[in-house]
């Protein structure tokens, strides 16, 4: 028979609010760009919070994962996470950018792969407001940014092969 105290524990309930937390912003930003039918949406961006979220969590909490050992003998740095995370993340975002003739796509989806990354390390390291605050502004960016850039005068280029 399991043991079912564990889910009574305090810093249980802080890791899964921290990871919920983070499921829920990645999902968000990722409908978003589901909606609008881009390569990277709902699932990856979901995926790439909660695992940001995870991977910082590992340096919140290190002192429970080696129980008995003192605190001296092994400290993770969460800037060297972070960094870590976000250098991934970059070939991630790498991945979805591409050339078609003198375009360019996906450079949004990339950009916004890195910032749920972010705020994935926010949720992770518990810096709620901040994270709350950019998934709100991540969201604004998507989706009212594209109605101002539809409403801007813009200069098109046309390339000719001779």
């Amino acid at each position: 028979m399991p043991d079912w105290r564990f889910l009574f524990d305090p810093d249980h309930r802080t890791v899964a609010l921290h990871l919920l937390s983070a499921l829920v912003a990645g999902g968000l930003i990722g409908f978003e760009r589901s909606f609008h039918g881009r390569p990277a949406g709902f699932r990856t961006h979901a995926l790439v919070c909660l695992a940001s979220s995870l991977l910082m969590l590992v340096t919140y909490i290190q002192w429970k994962w080696l129980p008995g050992v003192p605190l001296d003998t092994v400290r993770t740095d969460p800037t060297r996470m972070a960094q870590g995370i976000m250098t991934g993340i970059g070939f991630l975002g790498a991945g979805v950018i591409f050339k078609e003739g003198v375009t360019i796509r996906g450079l949004t989806t990339a950009a916004s792969l890195w910032i749920t990354a972010a705020i994935g390390i926010l949720f992770g390291v518990g810096f709620f407001l901040p994270a709350i605050l950019a998934t709100v502004l991540v969201l604004g960016i998507l989706s009212v940014f594209r109605r101002i850039e539809a409403a801007m005068p813009s200069q098109t280029y046309a390339y000719r092969k001779r």
